[in-house]
């Protein structure tokens, strides 16, 4: 696999973009430049400062410019994209855990269990994505509380994300499992008297999670992408902790009054983000593809 990344530039590129991406969010506490959501520290004289400029009554320096509240672009980056890769990760970790559960009863049980769990992907599948998690979102916001909304929003939306995207999961598992089931060593396993829990998380689970991290990686990039379009519909994470997503709604208010760096660095960002994390999504399933090597 480090040969196969070595001589592919665009993996290489695509791995230093999203490594220094990640990073920069892990530690944006220590390298940021401001606290963009300490109110103490913002003054309203530096909003719409553009980039590279020096605030005119202050002698606070931004690199990407300011927003209309005087906070600083960059920072607001940095902090951003830790919600948006905290959302996507738990998310795509939580799609990825019900779907091969799923996957696995369904294609070792067959019968009536197959039958049903599948129905239920197919009809999941026959919807986008974002009109389901609006759905579950929608949902767990009436069930929840409203002097408790504000604080269960980011766990709410990772929720949202996560079941709104188990199918395509559950299919590749159940597909494996059905293969892997007709195995000698799943017979001998049989025969030997191994509980079928065992057997599905000793040995056919291991020989499933090829595919599942392909799709992992790739929908890790669609799950960034469905937080941001949530925030950007206003349905995501609340104002005082803005995503990538939150920071480009805000943006757009002011694209046509000639403060187009409010808007122009958070979308890059995300863009930069998601297209690294799919090119390596598309070079792990080519790495993991027996019949390329």
């Amino acid at each position: 696999m480090f040969y196969s990344w070595r001589r592919s530039p665009v993996t290489v590129v695509a791995t230093v973009v999203a490594l220094a991406l990640i990073l920069m969010a892990l530690f944006a506490p220590l390298i940021a430049p401001y606290n963009p959501f300490d109110p103490s520290s913002l003054n309203l004289m530096d909003g719409f400062t553009p980039p590279a400029t020096k605030a005119a009554f202050t002698d606070n320096w931004f690199l990407m410019g300011a927003d209309h509240q005087g906070r600083d672009v960059l920072s607001s980056i940095m902090y951003g994209s830790r919600i948006s890769l905290l959302v996507g990760v738990l998310a795509t970790l939580l799609a990825m855990s019900l779907g091969i559960a799923l996957g696995l009863t369904a294609g070792y049980n067959g019968g009536v269990i197959d039958a049903v769990i599948m129905r239920i992907a197919d009809i999941q599948l026959s919807f986008p994505a974002i009109l389901i998690a609006l759905l579950i979102f929608g949902i767990a916001r009436g069930v929840i509380p409203a002097s408790q909304q504000e604080n269960m929003a980011i766990w709410v939306l990772i929720l949202a994300i996560g079941l709104s995207n188990w199918a395509q999961f559950a299919r590749t598992v159940r597909g494996a499992t059905m293969v892997e089931r007709e195995k000698d060593y799943v017979s001998a396993a049989r025969i030997m008297g191994v509980h079928p829990i065992l057997i599905l998380i000793r040995h056919i689970l291991p020989n499933v999670l090829g595919p599942v991290l392909v799709i992992g990686t790739i929908g890790l990039a669609l799950a960034i992408i469905e937080e941001a379009t949530l925030s950007y519909l206003g349905v995501g994470v609340p104002p005082t902790q803005p995503s990538l997503g939150t920071l480009i709604r805000i943006g757009q208010q002011f694209l046509f009054s000639g403060e187009w760096w409010i808007l122009f660095f958070p979308g890059v960002t995300l863009v930069l983000l998601a297209l690294s994390v799919n090119l390596l999504g598309d070079w792990l399933r080519d790495a993991l593809n027996p019949r390329l090597r």
